[in-house]
Formats: structure tokens, sequence, C-alpha cells
């Protein structure tokens, strides 16, 4: 269990349905160390506190194992880490392994497991972008939404326990596992009857 990338970005300005929008789902890699504050990373910002962002929320991962399938189905993307928004790229944890409460140590930081992520709208617009720097016709922006909720891959969000300091390659270690359900159990439950 490691983590491969970790994905920073500050909100920006796009725009939706014709107006300007704030949005920070716009992570890109970056390399050395990372300081973890109580909310985010450095060089790290959500636009929209209401729905994203604060401690239950204040890191996003995604394990890597996503990207292949992702890959094979939207393969005239291209797919850098990051492109889901997320914080940290992992390998070797999956939805199904952890539970809410599990607690995390990446480098000097630690963690708690919180919630699964369930898609906004921006994942629309994020990969409206892709497709455009992609030179693909765009399929509509609700259009990954519905691929994303039917993929089951939603990845899991961090509250912050002990900030500190992670990069890039670091070993992620399990240091209380919790019981009760997984975030594959949570995410299925609560999106039973979506999309």
């Amino acid at each position: 269990m490691r983590v491969l990338s970790v994905n920073v970005g500050m909100p920006r300005i796009v725009e939706y349905n014709g107006e300007p929008l704030a949005t920070g789902i716009f992570k890109e890699p970056v390399s050395g160390a990372v300081q973890v504050r109580e909310l985010n990373l450095d060089g790290d910002g959500q636009a929209d506190l209401r729905v994203h962002g604060g401690r239950m929320k204040a890191v996003y991962v995604y394990p890597s194992e996503h990207y292949q399938f992702w890959r094979a189905e939207l393969s005239r993307l291209d797919l850098n880490y990051g492109a889901f928004g997320e914080n940290l790229t992992i390998e070797g944890i999956l939805e199904s392994d952890v539970h809410p409460g599990d607690r995390l140590k990446i480098g000097t930081a630690e963690f708690s497991v919180t919630l699964p992520r369930y898609p906004c709208f921006k994942l629309g617009i994020r990969f409206a972008h892709l497709e455009e720097a992609s030179g693909v016709i765009p399929r509509g922006s609700s259009d990954i939404i519905r691929r994303f909720v039917r993929a089951d891959r939603s990845g899991f969000y961090l509250e912050v326990l002990q900030t500190g300091r992670l990069t890039a390659g670091e070993d992620i270690e399990l240091t209380h596992a919790a019981s009760g359900k997984t975030i594959r159990q949570i995410y299925r439950e609560r999106l039973k009857n979506a999309v």
C-alpha cells in the first residue's frame, strides 16, 4: 500500500452554461514533500465549501487500480493521475478494503477514512476539458457522472488527524482497523437507485 501521486490545484474559474463558475477539481501531480494541513494539502483548495472540503473531506483518495478500467473505457482521453480530482492516487487499497474510522499513516501525517466520494456536476466539467484537450467530441458533462456511478469506483475521503508531510512513493500504514460497512457498501447503498 503506497501513494503513487500527490495531486493539488487551486480553484479556477471556468465557463459553465454560459456563466463563470469556480471549481477546485483540476488537480496536477507535484513532486517533493507536501505539507498536510488540517483541511487540505498545501497548494490545494476547494471552491464550494458547502459540499467539498472541510474536516470530513479534507483529502480525496483514488485507487490507481481504477485507472486501468477508465483508460480502457475512455481510451481516447489522456488520463493522468489527478484526473478525477483526487489529492492522493494510491495503490493497494480499494473501497472494499476500508471502513469509516480506519486510520492511515502516510509520511508524518495521520488520517481517518470518512466517506465515499459521490460525483457532482464538476466532474463533468473536468471531463469536458479533458475531451477538449484530447480533441474528442464532447459527450456531455452528465455522461461521465452516469459512468462514474455505474462503475462503482468512488474513491474515498480522509479526515486529517495529525498534520505532517507526505510525498509520492511513501507507504501507507493501516494503524487502526474499524468495523462495519465498507466504503464500497456505503456507496452502493446510497446510489443503488441513481442513474
